[in-house]
């Protein structure tokens, strides 16, 4: 079956790939401000679903599978989404350094050939280094934290930043694969139905 990765995200993009899967990409253009949840976990769930179903919504051929996912930052019981500016991501590395937070990935799959759905948010605690002033001004200055869920990456110019993990490393990376496992199965399919490599 085609899999249809309803994210801009290179990070996503490159983790299936990694994971010996080539999905189609098409970006759902889905507008994040305004969408409001009781919890961070929900909200993530919540906006992986919209980007799923405005994709579904606009395939041409119902046999494919979309999945629509979407991370936030969770510190002090608040969510942190993407900063959108430099000095708005030097603010939130401030407040993070040398704490640990919690990044959920909202996974939503849509089977637009039996109409059937599901998803899950996963959580992993983010230990983050207690970064100097001089370190947050010259990560901010490349412009990565800007963009990304929580002002940082764990596999890219983030990464010197981030002193440990607890949970599922490729959830923090924007995509679990054991989650999407477990949601390609309930939806009554197997790896090799999405191109897993098969002997």
């Amino acid at each position: 079956m085609r899999l249809i990765l309803a994210s801009a995200s290179p990070a996503r993009l490159e983790t299936l790939r990694r994971a010996g899967v080539r999905p189609e990409v098409v970006v759902s253009g889905v507008d994040e401000d305004g969408v409001t949840a009781r919890t961070t976990s929900e909200l993530a769930l919540r906006l992986a679903q919209l980007k799923a179903a405005a994709v579904a919504d606009r395939l041409e051929r119902a046999d494919a599978l979309v999945l629509g996912c979407d991370s936030i930052l969770e510190l002090d019981g608040s969510p942190l989404g993407k900063p959108g500016s430099v000095v708005a991501a030097a603010a939130r590395w401030r407040q993070m350094r040398g704490r640990t937070g919690t990044l959920y990935t909202g996974h939503y799959l849509i089977d637009t050939g039996t109409g059937r759905r599901t998803g899950r948010a996963v959580g992993t605690d983010v230990r983050f280094a207690a970064v100097t002033d001089a370190e947050i001004e010259v990560y901010c200055a490349t412009g990565e934290p800007t963009a990304v869920a929580g002002a940082f990456t764990v596999d890219g110019l983030g990464g010197w930043f981030v002193n440990g993990v607890a949970g599922d490393h490729h959830n923090v990376v924007g995509l679990s694969l054991p989650a999407l496992r477990d949601l390609l199965r309930e939806l009554g399919h197997g790896l090799g139905d999405i191109g897993y490599p098969t002997p």
